[in-house]
Formats: C-alpha cells, sequence, structure tokens
C-alpha cells in the first residue's frame, strides 16, 4: 500500500525541512510547495491526504488557496491545517469559514504538527480508527450518513463537507433530541483541552447549514438551544 502524502505549502525553507522530516519519520510521504500557485498545482497532480498550509505565502495568501481548494471538485475533500502566526480569533474563524479542518499557531513543536495531522486524517477517515467514522450508517430528517465511506446526503441531494463539519453533523445525528454545549461538541470530536474557542463551532454549524441548503436557522434540523449549544432534533419532534 503506498504511503499517505502530506503536502506542506510554506515559504520558509526551515520549516518544509522541519515538518518533511518529522512527517517521513511518521510514516507518510512528504510532497512540499513554497508559495500558492505551487500548493495548488501539487495539491491537483499528487492528490495528498492532507495539505499542511501556510496562511503567509509570498505569491498569495493561504486564506485564497484554501478557498481556491475548496471550490475545486478535484481537491475540495482534501483535508487543510492552516499553518498561521497570527493568533486571533477572527483569522482562525476566517480559516474555518473556508472549510479548514484545523490550525496551528507558529511557533509549534514537530509533535503537535504531527499530533494535529493524525487526529485531522482519523476524522476524515484517511487513516481509520476516528470516532466519527467508527459507526455505520445514520438516518434521520431526510439525512443520510455513511460514515464508513465518508459520505452524506439530506433530502436525496449529496452535501460536501470538511471532515470536521462531517464530525460534528454524524455525531449530533446519533444523538437526536441532546443538547451539546459548544465545549461538549470540541471535546468529542477533537478531545478534551482542544485549543479551540467555542466560536469556531458556530461557524461549522452555520458551514453545515449552508450545505444542507437550510436558510432559516429557526427550521433548520440543528437546533439553536439559546445560551447553551445545539442539538439535532428529533424526528417525533417535527
Amino acid at each position: 500500500m503506498p504511503m499517505q502524502k502530506i503536502l506542506i505549502a510554506d515559504d520558509e525553507t526551515a520549516i518544509r525541512e522541519l515538518l518533511s522530516y518529522n512527517v517521513q519519520k511518521s510514516g507518510f510521504a512528504a510532497v512540499t510547495a513554497e508559495n500558492g500557485a505551487q500548493a495548488l498545482s501539487v495539491a491537483r497532480s499528487e492528490q495528498p491526504g492532507l495539505i499542511l498550509l501556510d496562511i503567509m505565502l509570498p505569491d498569495m495568501s493561504g486564506l485564497d488557496v484554501c478557498r481556491i481548494l475548496k471550490h475545486d471538485a478535484q481537491t475540495e475533500r482534501i483535508p487543510v491545517i492552516m499553518i498561521t502566526a497570527k493568533t486571533s480569533e477572527e483569522d482562525i474563524v476566517t480559516g474555518l469559514e473556508l472549510g479548514a479542518d484545523d490550525y496551528i499557531t507558529k511557533p509549534f513543536s514537530p509533535r503537535v504538527a504531527l499530533a494535529r495531522v493524525r487526529s485531522v486524517l482519523r476524522r476524515s477517515g484517511a487513516e481509520g480508527g476516528a470516532r466519527a467514522v467508527e459507526s455505520g450508517a445514520v438516518s434521520i430528517n431526510g439525512l443520510h450518513i455513511d460514515a464508513q465511506r465518508f459520505k452524506a446526503t439530506f433530502r436525496g441531494e449529496a452535501v460536501t463537507l470538511s471532515a470536521t463539519e462531517f464530525a460534528i453533523l454524524h455525531y449530533l445525528a446519533e444523538h437526536p433530541g441532546r443538547v451539546f454545549t459548544r465545549q461538549q461538541l470540541i471535546n468529542a470530536i477533537k478531545g478534551d483541552s482542544y485549543p479551540v474557542t467555542e466560536r469556531s463551532v458556530d461557524v461549522q454549524i452555520l458551514s453545515i447549514r449552508k450545505k444542507l441548503g437550510e436558510t432559516d436557522p429557526e427550521q433548520s434540523i440543528i437546533e439553536t438551544i439559546r445560551g447553551v449549544g445545539y442539538r439535532m432534533c428529533d424526528e417525533a419532534e417535527r
């Protein structure tokens, strides 16, 4: 079986070499790009299992690269982890809104980076063993999720989701009627004490609703419980 490829897109040679070394040491194959144009080209030609994408690239923003990747049928399902020296919530949320699955802030340790890589690969089904892809199919409220095949349909139409969006939707669908706080969803999907803001959960839920074609939050199959969190509506209540 060929090794899983990880694309490392960063204009800093030292970071590309550091990540490449650790990626290969961990049993993956490393491919690299030093600017946005190369990242897009390599992503299309190599079809990596995951992309580590720096926001501050010399020719275009990594956010623009992410946007293009997520709107290209060839690359839309490839998980993306943003690498950034920016630590403001706005920058992080922007990346998540564009479809990124996770983020790493500089400076970072290779150990942390590889842990994030493995976590995202598990959630996307590329490595196996993830909580979100362990169970079989779930059907509720016109939504059908096949976790083993990483496929989702809503009212007969295919829905393209990022790995994190898929994990959240699948988790809620498995527990209809149960209310989860934002932190509980973070813990369930990414593990306890994961450094992500609760606002990012709101962004993911908003994106899921848009992809389901739900324009009115009050009519969504994912109900907002104000001051608490979210739940999947029980079919008996609809």
